[in-house]
């Protein structure tokens, strides 16, 4: 097996080491088991879609109809799913990969798990970055099931105040 090529993401504070992602997509997608290779392609091609594109009109592609969310700020559901990407960001143009940088993705029986680098800013107006993760499950050949590392919204709890437990 080839280990995946990797680039360096950012600058980083003296002492820390870089975040690095993936340079080439589809040596993430490739698997020498079908199934798997399926399952990625299906979590990839959902993040280009619906959450990177915003085209919530087609999760029906991607997302099973009874699907649990594990995010404190979208309720389960492929229908709150779809309300809440048309609610968070515009339709755009469908790339060819996801522009997220992408660190590693993973799979085994039937979960997909995607690594990003992410970019956050401290209180003191410094940019740093961390890692993010989702962890999808396939079922039927739709993700059925997503965990990520969220914590509840100040912005999801002003536009809806109401909202006690999510998932």
């Amino acid at each position: 097996m080839t280990a995946t090529a990797l680039r360096p993401a950012a600058q980083v504070p003296e002492g820390q080491t870089p975040p690095v992602v993936a340079s080439d997509h589809a040596q993430l997608l490739a698997s020498a088991d079908p199934v798997l290779a399926a399952n990625k392609r299906l979590c990839y091609d959902m993040y280009r879609v619906v959450l990177q594109g915003g085209h919530a009109g087609r999760a029906h592609e991607f997302i099973a109809p009874g699907y649990i969310q594990h995010n404190p700020n979208v309720v389960s559901g492929r229908a709150a799913l779809e309300a809440f990407i048309r609610g968070s960001r515009p339709e755009r143009a469908i790339r060819p990969t996801i522009e997220l940088p992408l660190v590693a993705m993973l799979a085994e029986r039937d979960m997909v798990s995607m690594a990003f680098v992410r970019t956050e800013t401290d209180a003191q107006g410094q940019i740093y970055h961390t890692s993010w993760f989702d962890l999808f499950r396939i079922e039927n050949g739709l993700i059925a099931e997503h965990w990520d590392p969220a914590t509840k919204s100040a912005a999801m709890l002003k536009t809806d105040p109401n909202r006690q437990r999510l998932d």
